[in-house]
């Protein structure tokens, strides 16, 4: 079964089978092997950039579209489940009214886009792209009585999937076994299958015909393929799973704004991922997400504990600028630096290197 899933797209390298194997498993008991709410709360951001970059990826690595809207269908779902779940209450029926309209509205917009904009070529797609995910953007800045302006929406979920709901009145190996564990692993399992389906999808005859107008768009045309028809496709495609990515955030954090999930650093740190897991390959996707969320995260503590003992060196006076570059505010200089290394030791990326070895 799982073999038709991927349609023989194994990793192919042992280290990269060993990679997936481990994160699958980090991510399947990370409330238990991670106790905190830091740490979970990560574990849930990967779950969903697993799911925004590989739809991404959809665009970029496989059928060549340099698009920035992306985070337009993110926020999409974001505002779909927030003001669905405002307007409702936390219903179970707002959830998926709200999911089901999100995903509706991303497939209009993603198919008119497509249809209006897709014969533009190269830099001009993009820059239509980034005007019309910034014109989305002061749009739900401005219309405050519907989205909550630049205060966002701020909403509660359905009570199963409450913090306040608890299964079992004593800790279970340290972690509460509450509706709040329930959402985590909810959003675990709709990773897991939307990253499994996109792989089914590029390496379906569909998928292959993509890769081929990504290599040659003109020889595709000139051997029967309707290019701008699959392209057009492909965004819908895409575009769904990017909602479904944004109605992931925003039922694990039960708030979102233009901040959360329509601002431009949302799709910077798409293309960073996509540029470091590897593009064409949904497995770099999961691998990309995994190591910045962790970096990005954590890369403040690591860097506080190595300025604190630098501090207590005998040279440090001597050596201030050294102990000056470790200050934690300094961290996105380091976050810089390592992408930097990453795209030189990788360049095409963890997951392309790895299965050249």
């Amino acid at each position: 079964m799982l073999t038709r899933w991927l349609s023989a797209d194994f990793p192919r390298s042992r280290v990269l089978a060993a990679l997936l194997i481990g994160l699958l498993l980090a991510l399947a008991f990370s409330p238990f092997l991670f106790p905190g709410v830091k740490a979970l709360n990560v574990a849930a951001k990967v779950l969903v950039f697993v799911v925004l970059v590989a739809s991404f990826d959809l665009l970029l690595g496989y059928t060549g579209i340099v698009s920035f809207a992306h985070t337009l269908f993110f926020g999409i779902g974001a505002y779909g489940l927030a003001i669905s779940l405002t307007h409702f209450g936390p219903t179970w029926t707002g959830l998926w009214a709200g999911l089901a309209c999100a995903l509706a509205l991303s497939a209009l917009l993603a198919l008119a886009i497509g249809l209006f904009s897709l014969r533009v070529r190269a830099i001009f797609f993009a820059m239509i792209t980034l005007a019309v995910a910034a014109a989305f953007q002061t749009l739900a800045s401005q219309l405050s009585d519907f989205t909550g302006g630049e205060d966002g929406l701020t909403f509660n979920v359905p009570a199963l999937l409450s913090p306040s709901t608890e299964f079992l009145e004593d800790p279970f190996l340290g972690v509460s076994i509450d509706g709040r564990l329930l959402c985590y692993y909810v959003l675990f399992v709709v990773a897991l299958l939307a990253l499994l389906s996109l792989l089914r999808i590029v390496n379906s005859p569909f998928g292959r015909v993509l890769q081929a107008i990504r290599e040659n768009e003109f020889r595709a045309e000139a051997i029967g393929y309707r290019v701008v028809v699959y392209r057009t496709l492909s965004s819908v495609i895409s575009a769904l799973y990017a909602c479904v990515a944004g109605a992931m955030l925003a039922l694990w954090l039960r708030y979102n704004g233009p901040d959360t999930s329509l601002s431009f650093e949302v799709m910077m740190d798409v293309l960073l991922i996509v540029v470091i897991g590897g593009m064409g390959s949904m497995y770099g996707a999961a691998i990309g997400s995994a190591l910045f969320m962790v970096a990005q995260s954590y890369l403040q503590d690591l860097l506080r504990v190595a300025h604190d003992a630098a501090s207590q060196w005998p040279l440090a006076q001597d050596m201030s600028y050294v102990v000056a570059l470790l200050s934690p505010d300094r961290w996105l200089l380091w976050l810089g630096l390592l992408f930097v290394l990453a795209v030189y030791h990788f360049p095409t990326g963890i997951t392309g290197r790895l299965r050249k070895s």
